[in-house]
């Protein structure tokens, strides 16, 4: 058995993932200890597994405005978006995909996995989408993909907009939506996007489930082929428990979002965030401080590594993500803030707080006093020029 018995921690880092709600886990446990049954078969109990897909299908479906036959399950949010790009691609002929220059991995790495060439739209220094540009690079695309909300900074792109400049130019649209759904409100009725991929642990739902909308009348080509599930759209054994865990935390999130609590989770931030920019000289915000998710923080401190900070954070009791990529010990400034035009100076000195309705009130300006405290330690010690990491815990 595993010992999970750590010291409390402060999770400032929920665009990574979420907790369950206690709801959600109640809804999981009937068909996690109790009825085991394929929603494929035609016995009682196989029946009683169909009807709770369905009915999770259209909380899911509720959540972003959709139609419940236009919702495909699938094992992940990288599993939505390597899908809906898989369709587009084998749908849209030589058409070059065009993709934004801050997209999440799961479109990026799959665009350069494919023999077809692809475009990469710039973004401005406020890390929204450059309309001009883009609208220049529609002339030569055979598809577009952009997502909703930017992983790392928050910044909520002007989907709209970039859906109608798309469809100006006849072209499918797709849209990673998986860092907004269940944060701001999303409407596929008022967004008229073709394939939209969202997924279940960003808004207190379980791992390993995600879910592709799919506009009715579109034609599809599906990634994962086998038994037919899905309507022959997504091949393999439904997950019944996590599916009825999704569509709970979709209900859940829609409830949230219709009763303005996203507004809390706004304050939160805020004055985590007004107490460090006020508190900590050197600190800066990246981004435009309205167009983004009211949840996420995304901040510079001059003269500290990220990589030096997550290590003393993590001994406060502090998680939050560096806003670089850290691998085996070098550090590399991230694509999103290099698309940005952020120095690669700053870049490495950048780290992402963002809040979940797990979140206590009285934690927001524990935190930020934390974090204060880990930055005139770290300048502390790389001021004095000593060099090993170790240094950091000590």
């Amino acid at each position: 058995m595993w010992d999970l018995k750590i010291k409390a921690v402060i999770n400032l880092d929920a665009n990574a993932t979420t907790g369950m709600l206690p709801e959600v886990l109640e809804a999981m446990l009937p068909w996690l200890s109790g009825v085991q049954a394929n929603p494929s078969g035609s016995y009682r109990t196989a029946k009683l597994a169909r009807k709770a897909v369905d009915q999770a299908r259209e909380q899911v479906a509720d959540l972003i405005g959709a139609h419940p036959d236009e919702i495909i399950f699938t094992g992940s949010g990288t599993e939505s978006v390597n899908t809906a790009l898989n369709s587009l691609d084998k749908l849209t002929g030589e058409g070059r995909a065009l993709v934004s220059a801050i997209e999440h991995s799961a479109v990026l790495r799959f665009v350069e996995s494919r023999e077809r060439a692809y475009d990469l739209s710039p973004v401005n220094q406020d890390g929204l989408i450059n309309l001009e540009a883009f609208s220049e690079l529609c002339k030569g695309a055979g598809y577009v993909s952009t997502m909703a909300a930017n992983n790392e900074t928050g910044m909520i792109q002007p989907l709209a907009e970039i859906i109608n400049i798309a469809k100006e130019n006849g072209l499918p649209v797709h849209s990673d939506a998986i860092q907004a759904a269940g944060k701001i409100s999303i409407s596929v009725r008022d967004l008229p996007v073709d394939v939209l991929s969202i997924s279940a642990h960003k808004f207190h739902g379980p791992k390993g489930i995600g879910a592709l909308y799919v506009r009715k009348g579109l034609e599809f080509a599906p990634l994962i082929f086998g038994g037919g599930q899905e309507k022959n759209r997504r091949s393999g054994t439904e997950n019944v428990p996590a599916i009825v865990g999704m569509g709970m935390a979709a209900q859940l999130a829609k409830f949230y979002l219709e009763h303005d609590r996203k507004e809390n989770i706004a304050a939160e931030r805020d004055a985590f965030e007004d107490y460090l920019l006020a508190n900590v000289p050197g600190c800066l915000r990246n981004g435009d401080p309205t167009h983004r998710l009211p949840n996420t923080s995304h901040l510079s401190f001059e003269g500290c590594d990220s990589a030096g900070m997550l290590i003393l954070l993590d001994e406060a009791g502090v998680a939050c993500a560096a806003g670089s990529a850290c691998m085996t010990g070098k550090q590399k400034p991230s694509h999103v803030q290099l698309a940005m035009g952020i120095p690669e100076s700053r870049a490495k000195t950048s780290l992402r707080f963002s809040f979940s309705r797990e979140n206590r009130s009285g934690d927001t300006l524990v935190a930020a006093e934390k974090v204060r405290k880990c930055v005139e330690k770290l300048r502390n010690v790389q001021g004095s020029g000593i060099g090993p990491v170790a240094i950091y815990t000590s």
